[in-house]
């Protein structure tokens, strides 16, 4: 069926007080506009913000998802993460009780000198560094300078390695003097804080 364009030339003649008395094809084209008019403003006034903020709670909703997936995965370790923090508190606590109190860190130094002379080392140099502070605990340098042999030298440093407190070895020069093969290193022991330097910044 073909539209007849001529309808559009009788709306200038037609009476808006006379809708009823329209040709029914008039009142169909009318019609038809008026919903199509109808069913834009209202998608542009109505459903095309609401849309917008579906959008948004469906972001939402995809993000509370993954948080939530994300703590129930949290919550279904639960144990095994509490069975392995405790682990790792003993192990820390067995690792601070390896570092040496402010009252035994003088004694450090006789044991070093005595694994020296019994390894057939002589000293040349045996003295503390200034002490560094590192987070919750202090880092004590000590400098040292023996003379001996090279396989001496190896026997030195793993009785050192021994000791039950930690010590670290660091920066090794090894250099032929008149005296002998001389081994300049630094060691390291560390300390955790007292109370009173715990609460100085």
């Amino acid at each position: 069926m073909l539209f007849d364009v001529s309808i559009f030339k009788e709306l200038n003649q037609l009476d808006v007080d006379q809708i009823s008395t329209w040709p029914p094809k008039v009142k169909i084209v009318i019609t038809t506009i008026v919903i199509i008019l109808s069913a834009g403003l209202g998608w542009h006034l109505f459903i095309s913000p609401k849309l917008q903020v579906l959008d948004l709670a469906v972001q939402a909703e995809e993000r509370l998802k993954g948080q939530f997936q994300a703590k129930y995965r949290v919550s279904v370790n639960l144990p095994a993460h509490e069975t392995q923090l405790k682990k790792m508190e003993q192990y820390f606590t067995s690792i601070l009780k390896s570092l040496p109190t402010s009252n035994e860190t003088p004694g450090l130094l006789d044991d070093i000198t005595s694994i020296g002379t019994s390894s057939g080392l002589s000293f040349k140099l045996l003295q503390w560094q200034p002490e560094i502070r590192k987070g919750f605990y202090l880092e004590l340098p000590i400098k040292i300078e023996v003379v001996g042999k090279y396989h001496d030298f190896g026997q030195f440093v793993t009785k050192i390695a021994r000791l039950p407190r930690i010590v670290t070895l660091h920066d090794f020069i090894l250099s032929n003097e008149t005296e002998g093969l001389v081994l300049q290193m630094q060691a390291k022991t560390y300390r955790t804080l007292n109370k009173a330097e715990a609460t100085t910044i």
